[in-house]
């Protein structure tokens, strides 16, 4: 496999960091481009572990200058940019009726509005070199919406239907986009539940485990690979079986 550049943001979580080990892991001409906002201890490991592989970005991915500016510095050192994956996000839960407007925005600003800026900020290059990789990662709350997560839901559903209308758009010029919606994935938000949210979640899991970030991250290594040049526009839930 050639040499490629990847960005991976949201590159100090836990999925974020699997998702970039498993580039790193895949060949050592990848380079991966770490896009970080604030915290980035778990980001500055890996660069250390791997310092002429990975680049850390500074990326806020709500804001399209900061993306703009971010592709900018990748094609200014590598000419290209060949994967995107939008793994960044978060949610903030509560019933609709409660639910602050601030809310509301704040997790559509940073689930949905975010891909879209990322999406468009990194087509020209993929464009004029017909060939690129996007994956977005969303989430099973997209498809199976449970109560309390209206703002995370709408925007993770939003986040496929958009994948889906951007892979028709791109398609006849060499670029896929596809989404992956993990569901329970041993990561940060899901220690910070409560022991009872934690035993009541795994119940629901037929496999009667939680999934494992490094298996998200092989399933999109898998939709960036050239062997994966035929799947596009396609929702690849990894949830053990609840839906």
């Amino acid at each position: 496999m050639p040499p490629r550049v990847i960005l991976v943001t949201g590159a100090n979580g836990a999925l974020g960091q699997a998702i970039a080990r498993a580039f790193l892991d895949e060949s050592p001409a990848n380079h991966v481009c770490l896009g970080v906002r604030a915290r980035r201890d778990r980001a500055d490991s890996l660069g250390e572990a791997f310092p002429d592989r990975t680049t850390a970005v500074a990326l806020d991915v709500t804001d399209p200058a900061a993306w703009r500016s971010a592709v900018a510095e990748i094609t200014a050192r590598f000419d290209r940019l060949d994967v995107l994956v939008n793994n960044a996000g978060f949610h903030e839960d509560a019933l609709l009726a409660t639910m602050a407007p601030e809310s509301w925005d704040r997790v559509l600003a940073a689930n949905l509005n975010a891909v879209f800026h990322g999406c468009q900020a990194v087509l020209p290059t993929m464009i004029s070199h017909r060939h690129g990789r996007i994956i977005n990662i969303a989430s099973l709350s997209a498809l199976l919406a449970p109560a309390g997560q209206a703002n995370y839901a709408a925007a993770k559903a939003g986040v496929v239907a958009l994948g889906q209308s951007l892979a028709k758009e791109v398609a006849r010029i060499g670029i896929t986009v596809n989404t992956v919606c993990p569901g329970y994935i041993d990561s940060d938000q899901l220690e910070r539940l409560p022991a009872e949210r934690r035993q009541a979640a795994l119940a629901q899991v037929p496999m009667r485990r939680f999934g494992r970030p490094d298996e998200v991250a092989a399933a999109v290594r898998f939709l960036a690979c050239s062997e994966a040049g035929y799947v596009t526009g396609s929702t690849l839930k990894i949830d053990g079986g609840i839906l």
